[in-house]
């Protein structure tokens, strides 16, 4: 996949909110809400700070072996685990619910961001190894939002009755979708191939979870990357004076509430704490936990006692599943790691974070944003370059698109700059001239002029409105491209499945994104097929 590269800033694109922007520019409004900046002597630090948070690193690697038994396996992969029971060895984290057939393009995109960096850290620091983990959140129970993939403009939903955590769904129906995928890219170059991975993956898999699982590692097994189901007893046990904590004196709550509160002064806050911040699963339901009195309801007609919860709590660790708010400190207390990927919500969120890791004494990250691409096609650059417009000018709006190009035809014609220039310069003549009979009269001239000025401002809107109706075969093309280009008027990567993709190109796309990926540069990269 022959590509050109280009990148813009994150400002640039007009698709980010002003706290994540300004998290990038290094405000400093937000320098209390994160410990180590983006960059090496960040990553650095984060390293040292490492070192000195406790991590039981025999349960990592006990429960990795675990999980991949039966598994073919990477070198790669298994040197990689072998490796994490080292004290110099960290990670770099990334984190996505299994979303089906992993749902948008940007799950592949960070991921991609997490391997490139540990290969980055492997190079530039030779005296500690780097490994790439997906975290994997199987235990979100959000099925509108992961049980639904796009092949074009057409949303595909999993038609299934199940609740609880996806990551435990049954793969029940999974076929038909796949025979959905099958009718509509089975006819590109690699179509076959993808309906095979896919087949492999998910067909014979338990549940979601494990189809994520293999599909992820038959993608990225080759790459090194380590995929990590967190939702079992053993790394839960790591967590449970966090959870006690949490269910009866709400100490979590607290902290990131009182976090919020100097975070919102400036910014929208992306999370909130509640109460409890942890779910009670059990028989195919997650649900909310909820003290009342005395007791700790979990749904209508399930409650326990105080000293049943704590029993519950040390029996079956993995029945209790933290929310936003704890997830995060889940992951570092489970992981040595240096890094975490994620995107604008997930970098918003983690900054709420800060002063609940402090209390725990859990290391603190180093937040990088997540890549971003934006995938151009040989067609869209041709149709675009044919109008007189670069790619990056499509981060801009429809109407400010035709507004350029109506102007660039019409070489300045529409615009009356100049009958302005010269009315402003008439009422200057007048305000002088009134000056010196009475200085009261300039306030008079002002106005005269304001009234003078919004006629002809009036005029020059209408001009152009009149001529871009004379370009409405412009406008459609203007349109066509927007909309593949920028679907639902957001960012293709936040829509757009990697399986069209991977259908026309095969591996040889997974390989592109790789080679374009960037570390700590953190901008905004758009990749035009030559």
């Amino acid at each position: 996949m022959d590509c050109s590269f280009t990148k813009l800033s994150y400002k640039e694109t007009g698709y980010f909110s002003p706290l994540i922007t300004d998290y990038l520019e290094g405000a400093s409004a937000l320098e209390p809400f994160y410990k180590h900046p983006v960059s090496p002597e960040g990553i650095q630090a984060a390293i040292e700070h490492r070192k000195q948070s406790p991590l039981n690193r025999n349960v990592l690697v006990e429960h990795l072996n675990e999980q991949y038994t039966g598994v073919r396996v990477a070198a790669a992969v298994s040197a990689n685990i072998s490796a994490l029971g080292n004290d110099n060895v960290f990670t770099v984290t990334t984190a996505h619910q299994p979303a089906l057939f992993t749902g948008t393009l940007y799950f592949v995109y960070k991921i991609f961001h997490a391997i490139k960096l540990a290969e980055e850290l492997n190079k530039q620091i030779p005296s500690s190894r780097f490994v790439p983990v997906y975290w994997m959140g199987s235990e979100d129970a959000d099925l509108d939002e992961l049980g639904k993939f796009y092949l074009g403009n057409e949303k595909i939903v999993w038609d299934t009755k199940q609740t609880g955590a996806v990551g435990k769904m049954k793969t029940k129906g999974i076929d038909l979708l796949i025979h959905r995928i099958n009718g509509e890219l089975s006819v590109l170059p690699y179509g076959k191939e993808l309906i095979a991975l896919l087949s492999e993956s998910y067909l014979s898999a338990p549940d979601i979870q494990t189809a994520t699982f293999r599909l992820l590692n038959t993608l990225f097994g080759e790459y090194g990357l380590v995929v990590l189901i967190p939702d079992t007893a053993i790394l839960k046990k790591e967590m449970t004076a966090v959870f006690e904590e949490d269910l009866f004196q709400q100490t979590p709550s607290k902290l990131v509430s009182a976090t919020i509160e100097k975070l919102s002064s400036g910014y929208k806050v992306q999370a909130n704490p509640r109460e409890i911040n942890l779910f009670y699963l059990k028989d195919d339901k997650r649900e909310r936990i909820v003290r009342n009195g005395d007791l700790f309801s979990m749904q209508p007609g399930v409650d326990f006692t105080e000293s049943q919860i704590r029993e519950e709590l040390t029996k079956h660790p993995e029945r209790f599943s933290p929310n936003v708010i704890l997830r995060g400190l889940y992951q570092e207390t489970i992981l040595p790691n240096i890094a975490f990927i994620g995107g604008g919500g997930e970098t918003a969120y983690w900054l709420e974070l800060r002063d609940l890791f402090d209390h725990y004494k859990v290391s603190f990250p180093v937040l990088v944003l997540r890549n971003s691409f934006l995938l151009v096609e040989k067609k869209w650059q041709d149709k675009i370059a044919h109008m007189g417009f670069t790619v990056n000018d499509f981060f801009r709006s429809e109407q400010q698109l035709l507004t350029d190009l109506v102007g660039r035809h019409k070489n300045g014609e529409l615009k009356l700059a100049h009958e302005m220039d010269e009315a402003i310069r008439l009422y200057s003549q007048l305000r002088s001239k009134a000056a010196g009979i009475d200085k009261s009269l300039q306030q008079h001239v002002d106005a005269l002029q304001a009234r003078a000025l919004k006629p002809l401002q009036e005029l020059e809107k209408k001009l152009l409105r009149a001529e871009k109706r004379k370009y409405e075969s412009e406008q459609r093309q203007i349109h066509t491209i927007k909309a593949a280009l920028f679907p639902k008027d957001g960012l293709q990567e936040r829509i757009d499945n990697f399986m069209p993709w991977y259908a026309k190109w095969g591996k040889d796309f997974l390989a592109t994104i790789y080679t374009h990926s960037l570390t700590l540069e953190q901008e905004f990269a758009v990749l035009t097929e030559k």
